[in-house]
């Protein structure tokens, strides 16, 4: 870890960074002025003893009112201020006893030690002290800034966990109806397969992480496994067709995106008709973002009201909320109608990959 890291980090190091900048800005001050350089250094490192006991004084007012706060900056500084002056007027009549001691005499000890810097000494702190507590309150709004963003990123995860692990109960009770019906009609051979490639596929989505993006290539193979299931349900009624451009087929997009519109065809296009139907997945990359559609040539969705009707199934509801959190206003999701027939869903999101070197998601938009 990097120095600056460490400053970024650990406040005890910040403040410490800061003491040694300050009182090295206010030794090469009075060096300007060609004071001794050994009275100087002596006095810096007395105002840093001086501070540092101000600091953990600040530190314990921290929660308490303003008044107190501002008080004991006030006092705190005209203390410390006091203490370095005298430190200060001692070490000028140890060095310069012969030109000082006549203005020892004439002002007395009291007199002496109080006199010529005692005003630019407590100025001296009350600036530390200001500078302090103004560093201070920044890293707290920071800290608590880090702390506000951390908790909103667990909900954001807990939300996608959510809507991603509500994607197998839907799909698995789907699929057990279907069995339980081929049962029924003692189909029992193909019922049994679509029990083998179920178990397959589950196997296959759980290993997974459901925060985890994969690229489109992979997303695709792993819709292939699904459709295999329904394969064996609906066998040459369910065509599918796919029209992957390469460079789309690099894009990251969250896991299992695309099963639940594929599901949703399914269900009102092949299912509902004894034709069966058929469905085109086409991806495509276009002014750095990457564009998916999902199309049947089912009867297509009824407007209500010259309006798309709200869906409040699982899967479709299920695909706008998790857009929704991972890409805020960088998406879009369009449902409309197919021409001739049919329904067409076209999904926007920003074209990332992973870097050669790292696992690392890469915008590559131009």
């Amino acid at each position: 870890m990097t120095l600056i890291e460490r400053l970024a980090r650990n406040q005890n190091y910040q403040f410490w960074a800061f003491q040694v900048i300050f009182w090295l800005f206010w030794s090469s001050f009075y060096l300007y002025f060609n004071f001794v350089p050994l009275i100087i250094l002596a006095d810096a490192l007395v105002a840093l003893f001086l501070t540092t006991g101000l600091r953990y004084i600040y530190q314990a007012l921290w929660e308490r009112r303003v008044l107190i706060r501002v008080t004991a900056i006030l006092g705190g500084s005209a203390i410390a201020g006091l203490f370095w002056n005298i430190f200060k007027r001692h070490m000028e009549l140890q060095a310069f006893g012969s030109e000082n001691l006549e203005s020892f005499k004439k002002l007395g000890q009291l007199g002496y030690y109080t006199s010529q810097y005692v005003a630019l000494s407590f100025w001296v702190f009350l600036g530390w002290s200001g500078l302090y507590e103004g560093l201070a309150g920044y890293a707290q709004v920071q800290k608590e800034r880090a702390t506000s963003l951390s908790a909103k990123a667990m909900a954001h995860e807990a939300q996608l966990r959510m809507l991603r692990y509500q994607l197998n109960p839907h799909f698995l009770f789907n699929t057990l109806n279907a069995i339980s019906t081929l049962i029924l009609d003692s189909n029992n051979k193909i019922a049994n397969e679509m029990v083998s490639k179920l178990s397959h596929f589950l196997r296959y989505s759980l290993d997974k992480d459901p925060l985890q993006r994969v690229d489109l290539d992979h997303e695709i193979s792993t819709l292939k496994l699904y459709l295999e299931i329904e394969q064996v349900r609906f066998e040459d009624r369910l065509k599918v067709e796919f029209k992957i451009e390469n460079d789309a087929g690099k894009a990251l997009i969250p896991s299992m995106l695309l099963q639940p519109l594929i599901e949703n065809s399914i269900k009102y296009v092949v299912a509902s008709r004894e034709e069966g139907g058929k469905i085109e997945i086409s991806a495509k990359v276009f002014a750095g973002d990457l564009h998916i559609k999902v199309q049947d040539d089912g009867p297509g969705i009824t407007m209500e009201n010259g309006k798309l009707p709200e869906f409040t199934g699982v899967g479709i509801g299920n695909l706008l909320g998790r857009l929704e959190e991972l890409y805020g206003p960088d998406h879009s999701c369009r449902i409309s109608g197919a021409l001739p027939h049919g329904l067409e869903i076209e999904i926007r999101i920003p074209f990332e990959t992973l870097s050669a070197d790292s696992d690392s998601p890469q915008n590559d938009s131009p």
